[in-house]
């Protein structure tokens, strides 16, 4: 099995403190973010285009000035504004792989790898057994020679990748690197990056808006929206007990059902009570948004608990599955049924099951919350 080059340095921590990095006008772009990534760790901001993910990356990186808050990477203050601190980004000892591949055209793969190399200590040989250590590691080694053009999309942003990797940073930053590579590729390079990340040990901070990108990757995921952090936990708790609407409906809960809280946590809807799971506390008689993902609902099945009748308004067979809009407590919902054939005809009635620990319910606020 592939290892992490030799020499390698342990990996640091990292931590961010009451961030805040405001622009000219209008809202901060980073409004007060707090989290932690320990030593070792991979962690992932997600959220939508604007939410301030990349600025956040970009001031631990030193590429970005913040207004207010503090960093520290393995201890040691890297940015403070209120102590007058700002360790420029060449002194932060970390590495960063862009969007774009960011490959020099004209240089072969081994000159771009050994690139970052030419201003560090170290004689010509280290240099070079350090390279080969690393295009094994990503799985170039065969390439070693060829010019970086001959190349394809995903063996470049592996250069990228392995030059980013060859002076052993203690910290990785990853502004989403497989956002241009096709469908494809990318769920290849998605799963073999991971096993690259953790063999080398490296503590990562990565982002994306892709939300399976995000629970692959990621030890923790944290969900931002409008430049504030909503929620940082482990995949499956942000997958199954996502602590707000929003968080839901980014990661897949795109059924949204009004009602009323009744207590004992059940809530009405149009005259049927719903045995609910709440995400927040709610109070008897408010209204409130319940989140359900499609493939939660269980179709042709009438549980004791939720079980109801609803109404097949169309169907689009998907291959593999079947996703299904139904009508049900006066509204539109969607379900998703997996299976190589269509089995409920559009206009029939059947029977669903909507899972009490599926259905989360928040307070409505009346803002929209979708992604």
């Amino acid at each position: 099995m592939k290892t992490a080059p030799a020499g390698a340095l342990a990996p640091l921590s990292l931590e961010v403190r009451a961030l805040e990095k405001r622009f000219s006008t209008g809202r901060p772009a980073v409004d007060g973010v707090s989290f932690s990534v320990p030593a070792g760790e991979i962690v992932v901001l997600l959220g939508p285009s604007g939410c301030g993910k990349t600025t956040t990356l970009r001031c631990v990186a030193g590429l970005e000035h913040p207004t207010a808050g503090s960093i520290h990477i393995g201890g040691r203050v890297v940015s403070s504004p209120a102590d007058g601190v700002m360790v420029p980004p060449r002194r932060r000892d970390i590495g960063m792989v862009f969007q774009s591949y960011a490959v020099w055209p004209h240089m072969s793969v081994r000159q771009n790898v050994m690139y970052p190399l030419k201003h560090r200590p170290g004689t010509s040989a280290d240099a070079n057994r350090k390279v080969a250590e690393t295009l094994e590691l990503v799985g170039l080694s065969d390439y070693i020679d060829r010019p970086v053009v001959s190349l394809s999309g995903g063996q470049m942003q592996r250069v990228a990748l392995a030059r980013s990797l060859v002076y052993h940073p203690q910290l990785l930053l990853l502004d989403e690197p497989l956002s241009n590579l096709d469908a494809k590729l990318r769920l290849r390079l998605r799963d073999e990056l991971r096993r690259i990340l953790k063999r080398t040990g490296m503590t990562a901070l990565y982002v994306t808006h892709d939300q399976a990108e995000a629970v692959v990757l990621g030890d923790r995921v944290g969900v931002m929206k409008d430049g504030k952090l909503l929620q940082m936990a482990s995949p499956n708790e942000i997958y199954n007990r996502p602590a707000t609407l929003f968080v839901a409906n980014f990661t897949g809960a795109s059924n949204e059902i009004a009602g009323r809280f009744i207590g004992d946590q059940r809530v009405d809807l149009a005259g049927q009570a719903m045995q609910v799971s709440p995400m927040q506390p709610l109070v008897a008689g408010e209204p409130v948004r319940i989140a359900l993902r499609p493939e939660s609902i269980a179709l042709g099945r009438c549980d004791a608990v939720n079980g109801y009748r609803a109404r097949v308004l169309d169907c689009r067979y998907l291959g593999t599955q079947t996703v299904y809009d139904l009508e049900l407590f006066g509204q539109r919902l969607e379900g998703l049924e997996l299976g190589t054939a269509t089995r409920h005809q559009i206009g029939s009635e059947i029977d669903v099951s909507l899972p009490p620990q599926a259905c989360w319910a928040y307070p409505d606020s009346g803002a929209s919350q979708e992604a």
